[in-house]
């Protein structure tokens, strides 16, 4: 029985082939391509405005030298959105649960922002190591101190995407799996249950959208403090 509610997390195969690069690129397929033409649809410029909004809403803290990391966070966002949200319907993988993959993209972008911080400014980025004004006895354990709370952070953040994600995708199938028990011996008791499932399927829509949204800021403030 709880293998069975694990089943969701593994990685599809087909032919003894992996799935999960299809699963990570079939959403981006979803989205429409924009045109040359002057008018566009209604979802290209909902699309659009949505792109526009979250691009405007990382780089604000950023100066002119973080703009350059604007399509990378776009796309990433984008990524993570879609993935997310297509894998809360039925029968659907959702890679994101997978700490493999998280890590895969955290640990890379977070390297990434920290060797950009040591290259153009090297002394403010090790300045962070050291608070200033700290006493002399504790300037060793707080370095320690800094430097484990600097490289905890590509596992932090891997660790609490695949967390929130992984915890409401086993939520939304327990209380569905008690629906289902229930319904022939209290159907009473059943119907509150959907009610919760309901409830729940909105909540996972919204912590979809806030973990890709959170993903990808704490990545820009981790590139601001470097640039």
């Amino acid at each position: 029985m709880n293998l069975s509610f694990f089943d969701q997390f593994m990685s599809p195969y087909l032919l003894g082939i992996p799935l999960i690069l299809l699963s990570i690129l079939f959403p981006t397929l979803l989205l429409p391509m924009p045109d040359n033409r002057w008018v566009t649809n209604r979802l290209s410029t909902l699309q659009l405005w949505l792109l526009h909004l979250i691009t405007k809403q990382l780089m604000t803290p950023l100066n002119k030298k973080g703009h350059k990391w604007a399509l990378i966070l776009t796309s990433l966002m984008t990524l993570l959105l879609t993935i997310n949200l297509l894998g809360l319907l039925p029968y659907t993988f959702t890679p994101t649960t997978q700490l493999s993959m998280n890590m895969a993209l955290a640990f890379p972008l977070w390297l990434a922002t920290l060797l950009t911080g040591l290259r153009n400014q090297p002394s403010a980025s090790l300045g962070h190591l050291l608070p200033e004004g700290t006493p002399t006895p504790l300037i060793p354990a707080l370095v320690l101190i800094e430097t484990t709370s600097l490289l905890i952070r590509p596992l932090a953040l891997g660790v609490r995407l695949t967390a929130n994600l992984t915890a409401g995708h086993l939520l939304i199938q327990l209380i569905s799996t008690a629906t289902m028990t229930l319904l022939p011996l209290m159907p009473a008791v059943s119907i509150l249950t959907v009610l919760i499932l309901f409830l729940l399927t909105i909540l996972e829509v919204a912590v979809a959208m806030i973990q890709a949204y959170v993903f990808v800021l704490l990545l820009s403030l981790y590139l601001q403090e470097n640039i």
